[in-house]
């Protein structure tokens, strides 16, 4: 249930298979599809290019590329069909271009990249700083208008990453239309803490932060825009988004600041390098600061299974937050800046600081086995559930939190359900609230589409095991800062270890007498560890990464978003 483009390869049984262009050095470059000549590359970095290439590493045990060459090129398809009333369209809002003074690439360059890889809808959010909210958001703008004329089936949103007062950094985006510029502009000007000099924590700053998400609320009830969200990037990366800022933001406008991270960008920061370790997934490799909340233990500082410590915790921070009933929902994302194993360096004399962007990257060099991102949708995917392909329906799911997330492919597509036992109903989606009777039997229903078919780096992923996640809802919090959920816990694990066709899942909630939540997670099984860091009910969730040595195409996972149950009496 993912889409993007796919070349079939048809060959007769008894006859050789054929290979696939990207395997088949004859083929120049130039003749490939972008996907094709990023997976090329990355083949030719790691020394196995060629029609016996067999990868370790990076690339999973051999590489399906030269088990089954007739389907090593496809990807997912694009026809957009409905999946229980939705189309569940698969997106990124978390990509920097040469707008960003660390980073290099076009923004048709990540368009197409994404198309041809799947992404429905993206979102370009090059990094607020004084020199951005000068020139920034209107220089990009018609690199973006031209990407939506190009690519027409994919949908790409104008935002900017947010440097949020006091706190970390965020995506804002809006609604395509003809205030898009000025309505960003105003924003990045009046809000930004670099450009407002307000990142300390202080309460003034934690003020302007609210007063930034009040104005995106007011621009979309004055209708100069159609709509505008927000959401927090690598949200425990520094430690600085207290627990009470979250809830603030979400508190002040619920229907803009829907959520966070669940998984940060730079996955492939963790990959051991040419000449010594690598960094950490995420680039999670920090220590407390002065401006950091002092409640958080050391090891919120680091990923687990490339997921944020707020999500990955049973029974933390995220777990608080659905605790008290909040909408707050989580995404993945690629944080593209620099792309590993590409070729590409920025374009000769370029002048950032005079211009605001770098000259078009030149290919060619070395292949970069240093950099630390993927290409947009290449690992890291954010599926919403809408009700058209559309913009508004996009901000519309988002919203909602008809919203999954996965690495490296590890499913092809979910259904998730809560309903009354034997209602014959079809159920209330991920994002819902099912409203029943008091002491009514509650069922949950999940059908996953198992991988089937390589990812990126070439191996067919295989799920190992769904777990699903309850919690209590127990109302509002005395204490803001509160980051525990304690009657959240594992109720129930599936084992699946295959990855070809559908699994369906139903699990019994029995008499449910009480407001509860459900959520899931899914694993390939490669790495666990029983009682995450504290929460003691977790019997076997992911461990945490270790630095300088994190494969990220070795442990990859799915999260969804919850499910409410709220009994009436």
């Amino acid at each position: 249930m993912g889409h993007g483009h796919h070349h079939h390869h048809d060959h007769h049984d008894g006859e050789p298979a054929e290979l696939p262009p990207l395997l088949d050095t004859s083929i120049p470059d130039k003749e490939l599809s972008p996907s094709e000549v990023s997976r090329r590359n990355l083949l030719r970095g790691a020394g196995v290019l060629g029609a016996g290439a067999a990868a370790t590493g990076v690339l999973g045990s051999p590489a399906a590329a030269a088990a089954t060459p007739a389907k090593a090129a496809q990807v997912v398809s694009s026809s957009h069909q409905p999946r229980g009333g939705y189309l569940w369209l698969a997106g990124d809002h978390h990509i920097h271009t040469r707008y960003s003074s660390d980073a290099m690439y076009r923004v048709i360059d990540h368009v197409r990249h994404a198309n041809a890889f799947g992404l429905d809808w993206m979102v370009i959010t090059d990094h607020g700083s004084a020199q951005h909210a000068k020139i920034g958001v209107e220089k990009v703008n018609p690199d973006i208008v031209t990407a939506r004329s190009q690519i027409k089936d994919t949908l790409v949103f104008q935002g900017l990453e947010w440097n949020i007062p006091a706190a970390e950094h965020g995506t804002v985006f809006v609604h395509p239309g003809k205030n898009e510029v000025a309505v960003l502009k105003e924003f990045e000007n009046s809000f930004d803490g670099v450009v407002k000099n307000a990142t300390a924590g202080t309460s003034a700053n934690e003020a302007l932060a609210i007063a930034g998400v009040n104005f995106l609320a007011d621009a979309v009830r004055r209708r100069e825009i159609g709509d505008a969200l927000f959401l927090a990037n690598h949200p425990a990366r520094k430690g600085i988004d207290s627990p009470h800022e979250i809830r603030g933001w979400r508190d002040a406008q619920p229907t803009i600041a829907v959520g966070m991270e669940g998984a940060p960008g730079h996955q492939a920061a963790g990959l051991p390098k040419p000449n010594g370790p690598g960094s950490a997934r995420g680039l999670y490799d920090n220590s407390p600061s002065a401006d950091s909340f002092a409640g958080y233990p050391l090891e919120s500082y680091r990923t687990y299974g490339g997921f944020d410590w707020m999500t990955a915790t049973v029974g933390g921070l995220w777990d608080s937050l659905l605790a008290e009933g909040k909408p707050w929902w989580i995404t993945a994302n690629s944080d593209s800046h620099n792309v590993y194993a590409d070729t590409a360096t920025r374009g000769p004399n370029s002048d950032f600081n005079t211009n605001g962007y770098y000259n078009d990257p030149v290919y060619g060099g070395a292949v970069n086995l240093t950099n630390t991102d993927f290409w947009p949708g290449y690992y890291s995917r954010t599926h919403v559930g809408a009700t058209s392909f559309s913009y508004a329906a996009v901000m519309q799911a988002l919203r909602e939190g008809r919203v999954w997330v996965d690495h490296g492919g590890l499913i092809s597509g979910l259904d998730v359900r809560v309903r009354v036992a034997g209602s014959g109903q079809r159920g209330v989606p991920l994002g819902g609230v099912l409203h029943i009777r008091d002491g009514s039997r509650v069922e949950l229903t999940v059908t996953v589409d198992l991988a089937g078919r390589p990812n990126w780096a070439q191996f067919v992923p295989t799920l190992a095991r769904v777990d699903v996640i309850q919690g209590d809802v127990t109302g509002p919090a005395s204490d803001k800062d509160t980051f525990v959920a304690p009657n959240t816990k594992v109720v129930k694990s599936y084992e699946v270890g295959k990855n070809t066709g559908s699994v369906t899942f139903v699990h019994s909630l029995g008499a449910v007498d009480r407001p509860v939540y459900l959520r899931l997670r899914g694993t390939d099984g490669n790495r666990g560890a029983v009682g995450l860091r504290g929460a003691a009910v977790d019997p076997h969730g992911p461990a945490i990464d270790a630095l300088g040595d994190a494969d990220p195409w070795k442990d990859l996972w799915f999260y969804t978003n919850p499910i409410w149950v709220l009994p009436r009496r």
